[in-house]
């Protein structure tokens, strides 16, 4: 079970919040590291810059279901169903 972390911080007039420990120790953030906040359309994430997207995002899916394996199967089914 993932434990979800919630911290209030309050925005500086300059804009800057202050990451609480806690999540720069779990995220390995240090200063000098980049980050990039994302808009999901109303919510705001913050996310470690990856230093090679590329490298880093090898596998991540590995495990998971394909999407285009269950596609076909379904593509299978109508077709035995002759729809």
């Amino acid at each position: 079970m993932t434990k979800f972390l919630s911290n209030t911080v309050n925005v500086s007039k300059r804009g800057r919040v202050c990451i609480p420990l806690q999540l720069r120790r779990k995220y390995n953030l240090h200063p000098g590291t980049e980050v990039q906040f994302v808009d999901y359309g109303g919510v705001v994430t913050l996310i470690p810059k990856l230093l090679d997207p590329i490298r880093q995002a090898a596998g991540m899916l590995k495990g998971h279901h394909s999407l285009t394996g269950a596609l076909l199967v379904e593509h299978d089914e109508e077709k035995m169903r002759g729809l």
